[in-house]
């Protein structure tokens, strides 16, 4: 089975310990994103919801170098800090994924970063 290592700079560059995204298998996966501006490299301010959003953006921003969209999405994990965020998540989820969501789970962070309140990783079709 082949892979191809999935990289735009549309999105926050990641670590040197794991890549943006990986294709393999006919499916994209997306490594755990922050709610972080590419442009700026810092998290975004506001609420939970604003941080869902900037991280679905940056989520798109890797589908799409990879040749897929957020309709493609067939499952999402989200790592939150407060589990008390979960109906504002939702609220902005449902905005995104208004019919036919993808398969989700949650986790609670075992680490605090400061600012951070959500990371969201996801599966999509290739």
């Amino acid at each position: 089975m082949s892979r191809q290592i999935i990289f735009t700079e549309d999105a926050p560059a990641p670590p040197a310990t794991y890549s943006q995204a990986v294709k393999a298998a006919g499916l994209i996966f997306v490594s755990g994103t922050a709610p972080t501006d590419p442009t700026t490299g810092n998290i975004v301010e506001g609420g939970v919801q604003h941080q869902v959003a900037q991280c679905l953006r940056n989520i798109a921003a890797i589908l799409e170098a990879g040749g897929s969209s957020l309709d493609k999405i067939v499952s999402a994990t989200l790592v939150v800090a407060e589990e008390d965020d979960f109906p504002a998540i939702n609220e902005e989820w449902l905005r995104w994924f208004p019919r036919n969501p993808p398969a989700r789970q949650g986790a609670k962070m075992p680490v605090r970063v400061p600012g951070l309140k959500v990371s969201i990783a996801v599966t999509a079709e290739a």
